[in-house]
């Protein structure tokens, strides 16, 4: 019996034990899945990093660690940890992701605000441009920005993509390296950003590189909080050089209260909301995972610690 620990926070436990016991089940595995199972008898650790756990020293059977998060800029630096890990990567994030993404783009690109808050007895007739004639960046083409930048292809937007090291999204300009960040942004009229947090990527998003952008761009932010110089977007809002900027991550969550992105009529905040981790698709990638290790397979979505993600 494989002894599998679930290490996040108590009150996720009864959200995750029935699906993850259904899918072990369903995967023939038999194990038992509990928060306090001593350290040295842990075979596969289930994670979130603001999990109590934060030194893997002690964790001398286990086989690796499974992150509930995509995001692992939390738990990739942790020296003590030597164990294979993965993130995150289920069909239910990617979805969620995707749903949000294309909702706001297409939000944004039919000028829909407009008339939400413009129930004032005016005729507006102004009509937007076709998705074709709309140039829509996405910057990351990891899992979930490829997800987006096909939703977007979909639609009907001219997409361009962008990565840091080359890849290839079927209907997609995809850019990668300085020199394609910069062909990326110039002329953009919305900029979706799904890239992870690393010292490479902090301020990302800064006063040059919004410049590059068409004047009245929208920005969409469900990636990370640092990858944008949030004075540099708040400038370029006031000038008009962005029009909107949709966020939903932040250097520092929950956003205070007195923060200027709350009062700014041209930010939309939500809450870290874009996409959650749902417990039955989470499961589902977790067991299976547990299951090649068993059978000693490659696991899935193992994190690239030189890279930080």
């Amino acid at each position: 019996m494989l002894n599998i620990l679930f290490a996040a926070r108590p009150a996720r436990f009864p959200e995750y034990v029935g699906p993850l016991r259904t899918a072990l089940a369903n995967a023939g595995i038999d194990a038992h899945l509990a928060m306090d199972i001593a350290p040295e008898e842990v075979d596969y650790i289930v994670y979130a990093p603001n999990s109590v756990v934060q030194d893997f020293a002690p964790y001398t059977r286990c086989k690796a660690v499974l992150s509930l998060w995509a995001g692992v800029e939390g738990i990739v630096g942790n020296t003590t940890l030597k164990l294979p890990l993965a993130r995150m990567v289920d069909h239910g994030l990617t979805q969620g992701i995707v749903e949000w993404v294309a909702g706001h783009t297409l939000r944004h690109h039919l000028g829909m605000d407009l008339h939400i808050h413009g129930q004032d007895g005016i005729w507006r007739d102004y009509a937007p441009p076709l998705a074709s004639d709309r140039k829509v960046t996405v910057l990351g083409l990891g899992a979930l920005g490829a997800a987006c930048a096909g939703a977007l292809r979909d639609l009907g937007f001219d997409v361009t993509g962008w990565s840091r090291a080359p890849k290839e999204v079927p209907g997609i300009r995809c850019l990668n390296g300085a020199a394609g960040l910069v062909d990326a942004l110039t002329g953009a009229e919305g900029l979706v950003l799904l890239l992870p947090a690393t010292p490479e990527t902090d301020n990302l998003i800064n006063a040059e590189r919004l410049a590059l952008m068409a004047p009245g761009a929208f920005v969409i932010n469900p990636g990370r909080g640092p990858l944008i110089d949030d004075a540099a977007l708040l400038a370029a809002l006031d000038k008009g050089q962005i029009g909107h900027a949709t966020l939903d991550v932040f250097r520092k969550e929950p956003l205070a209260t007195d923060h200027p992105y709350w009062a700014h009529p041209n930010v939309t905040v939500t809450p870290h909301i874009a996409s959650e981790t749902r417990p039955v698709t989470a499961s589902e990638v977790i067991v299976e995972n547990i299951r090649r290790g068993e059978a000693g397979e490659p696991f899935l979505h193992l994190v690239d610690r030189a890279q930080g993600y």
